[in-house]
């Protein structure tokens, strides 16, 4: 108990409430003394500001006449007078006496007072007169005394309550609390029992608490997806690479057994070698895809100007369009400045490029555009190919997919996972669609405004633009076959 994080949440919140509403009800009470300590104070300092006038008006005839007037006039019989002479005797008063500790002017004294036989308690002031005549003014203030203890036992009897209060305010927080708290246990220890199921229950009043639970939800939901992708690669892996390692062992093993030649054993290395650069290099789109997905080369990004880059693409895979029957066309403006990493971008425009080429029909056409949408910039390639049906396009960027149309196609479904890799690298997306005929796929970012940018790359300098519609034989670059 003493460990438990609810019954200190709760003890905290009923000490706080405790605290708060006792100095509340401090502040009431002194408030409530205070006034009626100043309402005292200056009923006896205008009752002595009146008596004074009658003074400067008549002199001592004038004050003794209006000090009785007064004492017959008492209704609350509180008023208290005392007028003395130069040799203390008393002239006109009702204390009969002067009291003995009331020695200096202008100073109030809270005393005990006999009046008609009866001890009182009493707030007085002395007033010195000309002529060595002193003048005592006051209240009775038994009344204020009084209502003082009423408050002060009431004082106490609200500081029981409060407590009261307070503890069961804690005890009800304390539930809430641990209730919550061992809803989002349970959930847990049922995830890492492995049950991926279970999610946190929300109450539907959309407070904090449902709203930490839509969190908890959330990653819960993140966390599954991440699992299932990752059965689903471990599956693609153990299905897509068995066939060419076993194609590659089948071959070494035949030429061990059936060469005659160091040619034919020669033939049968290479061509397993071939098989194995294959397996090489989807380990390398593997490797390449968790670099970027964990942000390990947001550090270098800068602004780059991709209309430039976009450009010498073109002109790259213009020629290799050409060898396969195709026009490449290219819209895009003089500049589109992004914040971002050139390699990157370049690769993953290359990627699409590669992929129009490789499902383009003889005579087709494929098109390379950007454009700039206020704060966005859109790169799009489009091809008259079978395109991706709608019911495929949400898992064409899984790592492995692979589309019907791509069943036969070279490749390992990894290309349009390394494109949306790199989009979310730089906080964007990539967005498939249908182009009537053909696939239509938009990498989007964040534009920048037109500032200074790196020197152009040119055509020559784009080795890995370059190699991209070779990678399935070499292993540079990774391929998107979800059609």
């Amino acid at each position: 108990m003493i460990r438990s994080a609810s019954l200190r949440f709760a003890a905290l919140f009923g000490v706080v409430f405790a605290l708060s509403a006792m100095a509340l009800v401090l502040f009431l009470w002194l408030s409530t003394a205070g006034l009626l300590d100043r309402q005292v104070e200056a009923a006896i300092n205008a009752d002595a500001q009146g008596l004074a006038e009658r003074w400067t008006e008549g002199g001592v005839p004038a004050l003794l006449l209006t000090i009785q007037e007064r004492l017959g006039e008492n209704v609350d019989d509180d008023a208290i007078y005392e007028l003395t002479d130069p040799i203390g005797r008393t002239v006109a008063g009702n204390l009969g006496r002067w009291p003995s500790v009331v020695s200096s002017p202008g100073v109030f004294y809270e005393l005990q007072v006999v009046r008609a036989g009866t001890r009182s308690l009493a707030d007085v002031r002395r007033y010195d007169l000309p002529g060595g005549f002193r003048l005592l003014v006051g209240r009775d203030v038994r009344g204020r005394v009084e209502l003082r203890r009423l408050l002060t036992n009431a004082l106490f009897s609200s500081m029981l309550v409060i407590a009261g209060l307070g503890a069961a305010g804690a005890f009800v927080i304390r539930n809430l609390f641990r209730r919550m708290v061992a809803e989002v246990s349970a959930t847990a220890d049922a995830i890492a029992g492995g049950d991926l199921t279970p999610r946190v229950r929300r109450s539907g009043r959309g407070d904090e608490f449902d709203r930490m639970a839509e969190s908890i939800n959330t990653m819960l939901e993140r966390i599954a997806r991440l699992m299932d992708g990752v059965r689903q690669v471990s599956n693609a892996i153990a299905h897509d690479l068995r066939t060419p390692i076993t194609r590659a062992r089948a071959r070494l093993e035949d030429a061990a057994l059936h060469a005659r030649t160091d040619g034919e054993l020669r033939a049968a290395v290479e061509r397993a070698v071939s098989d194995l650069d294959g397996v090489t290099a989807v380990f390398q789109a593997l490797m390449r895809i968790a670099e970027i997905e964990v942000g390990a080369r947001r550090s270098a990004f800068a602004e780059v100007d991709i209309g430039p880059m976009l450009a010498d693409m073109a002109e790259l895979y213009g020629a290799v369009a050409e060898e396969h029957g195709l026009t490449l066309r290219l819209d895009v403006p003089d500049t589109l400045p992004v914040l971002g990493d050139r390699d990157l971008l370049q690769q993953a425009v290359a990627n699409l490029l590669d992929n129009a080429i490789k499902f383009s029909p003889d005579g087709g056409e494929i098109r390379l555009f950007g454009l700039r949408d206020g704060r966005a910039v859109h790169i799009s390639v489009s091809d008259q190919g079978p395109g991706i049906p709608e019911a495929d396009r949400p898992r064409a960027t899984e790592r492995f997919f692979r589309g019907e149309a791509a069943r036969h196609t070279p490749g390992s479904g990894l290309g349009l996972a390394l494109v949306q890799a790199v989009a979310l690298l730089h906080e964007g997306s990539l967005q498939l669609a249908d182009a009537h005929p053909g696939l239509l796929a938009t990498i989007s970012l964040t534009a920048m405004a037109t500032g200074a940018f790196a020197p152009r790359t040119t055509a020559a300098q784009m080795k890995i633009a370059s190699s991209a519609p070779h990678a399935a034989e070499s292993g540079t670059m990774a391929h998107a076959d979800p059609r």
